[in-house]
């Protein structure tokens, strides 16, 4: 074989490898551009649950201060004190019925 040969063949292996290696390098960019996607469809979807807790939590904060400030408190307070007395008045009725 003589230099020239010898020289193209060694160039001809370097391109092969160089190839191969362009080759590899192209798959694992895809795979890597794979797990990319995945991973912003993920980050999309937690910011979308984040989004919603907090309006949920918003909500829920709205209806308990409404409920508080609603002033209802004390007759709500009020009306059960009566349940309760005549809940025990008849408990006495019954009671007396009984003996």
């Amino acid at each position: 074989m003589n230099p020239n040969e010898q020289a193209l063949a060694t160039f001809q292996t370097r391109v092969r490898q160089m190839i191969l290696q362009f080759q590899k390098l192209k798959k694992e960019g895809e795979e890597l551009r794979t797990v990319i996607a995945k991973n912003e469809q993920e980050i999309k979807d937690l910011q979308a649950k984040l989004a919603q807790a907090e309006n949920d939590y918003m909500s829920l904060k709205t209806a308990k201060m409404m409920e508080i400030t609603d002033g209802d408190l004390e007759s709500a307070k009020a009306r059960l004190a009566r349940m309760i007395r005549d809940v025990n008045k008849c408990i006495v009725i019954l009671s007396d019925e009984e003996q």
